[in-house]
């Protein structure tokens, strides 16, 4: 094997001087404040046993999809779990992709065209940039959360997109995932409308936590028709693997004919498919339950916002409703040392570096669950506290 080359050996060897350099973590038994499992549906053996029945009924005894989903890989279940869930999100349709970062990457690739406008906040997802990037589209990034930076960018090129018909995308995320928070949708939703643009929002860590079946924000906030896609991903409550595209058929059209990402990779297997369908069915289930896993996740939210109050500790934190919570702790050496003391005392919080996030802005990062305790919330807030 050839040795790495130097030029590249010389980034590796910065990342080790700012003490942001990445490595492949290892299993633990830690109390889990770090996945993204936020209903424990992960570990379900419910969903993972009513899965191997549905295959095994549904005569589905396949490994693989065996292709891309224009060739071979088509198979029977992409139809049954697109249709339960743009049923499910109040939407006309849906297209799946292989995970979060693909279908990003292939609708922002595509879909903005040359000299068009797309807006984007400041801590969009890197999927999004990416994506972005690789379209011939005119970017221009605003201030995280400001209804006002957009129209104040709409407005500086509304001459220019009249005049030669482009169009305008504003594009945020209902979660954000390295703070939490959530933008004022319905703003944004009357925003897009009075300037005929585009929305396009990534509920990825909205579904399963918000709205009445866990549907997402914008279901909860009853905006479907004022959004022109909405991405969703099937790894973080779902405890599954994949994403979806939700939207009108003729943009499902346009993305199986020039999306790349979905045009040209082997499809998803049955498995994956199966697994998506039955935690649906869980989900749906759980909005009958008086006492439901998406009801304790928020009485955990609850509780640990709680407990920042009682400790003082709300001012080191970003404010969220959702299940992320971040305590701002600058300092890539700093925040990694509180991480490893919490990691020493049984806690599985993660320390997020910069470049993940931008320098003075690093931070210890809580993904909280339904099956977290309330003591189990209390003594790594108390620990924290002792840190800082």
């Amino acid at each position: 094997m050839s040795k790495l080359p130097k030029k590249l050996n010389n980034k590796l060897e910065k990342r080790q001087l700012e003490n942001a350099f990445r490595q492949l973590g290892k299993s633990n038994n830690l109390i889990d404040f770090s996945s993204n499992d936020y209903l424990g549906f992960s570990k379900s053996e419910t969903i993972f046993n009513t899965t191997h029945e549905f295959l095994k009924t549904h005569n589905c005894k396949h490994n693989g999809a065996t292709g891309s989903r224009l060739l071979s890989g088509n198979h029977k279940l992409f139809k049954i779990v697109e249709n339960q869930i743009s049923n499910f999100h109040h939407s006309e349709t849906a297209l799946i992709f292989n995970s979060g970062y693909d279908a990003n990457l292939g609708f922002f690739s595509c879909v903005p065209q040359r000299n068009d406008i797309v807006l984007f906040d400041e801590f969009c997802h890197a999927s999004i940039r990416d994506g972005i990037t690789m379209s011939n589209a005119k970017a221009y990034k605003f201030k995280h959360n400001s209804i006002e930076a957009i129209e104040t960018l709409i407005l500086r090129h509304s001459e220019l997109v009249s005049e030669s018909h482009q169009d305008v995308y504003i594009v945020t995320e209902s979660v954000f995932s390295m703070d939490g928070d959530s933008p004022d949708l319905s703003q944004m939703s009357q925003l897009s409308k009075k300037y005929n643009a585009n929305l396009v929002v990534d509920e990825a860590h909205a579904l399963g936590v918000f709205g009445t079946k866990g549907n997402g924000l914008i279901n909860e906030l009853k905006i479907e028709n004022s959004v022109f896609a909405r991405i969703i991903t099937f790894s973080k409550a779902l405890g599954a693997h994949g994403a979806a595209i939700l939207c009108h058929q003729d943009l499902k059209d346009y993305l199986i004919n020039f999306s790349k990402p979905f045009i040209y990779t082997t499809a998803l297997p049955p498995h994956s498919l199966a697994t998506i369908k039955i935690s649906y069915d869980v989900l749906v289930a759980l909005s009958t339950v008086e006492v439901s896993h998406i009801k304790q996740l928020h009485h955990n939210i609850n509780f640990f916002k709680s407990e920042l109050n009682r400790l003082n500790l709300k001012e080191l934190f970003i404010g969220s409703h959702s299940a992320i919570h971040c305590c701002i702790i600058s300092r890539n050496e700093n925040v990694k040392h509180i991480a490893q003391e919490l990691q020493n005392h049984g806690f599985d919080v993660k320390a997020i570096l910069s470049p993940t996030v931008p320098k003075s802005k690093e931070r210890l990062r809580w993904c909280l669950h339904s099956y977290n305790s309330s003591e189990e919330i209390t003594k790594v807030l108390e620990l924290l506290a002792t840190f800082v």
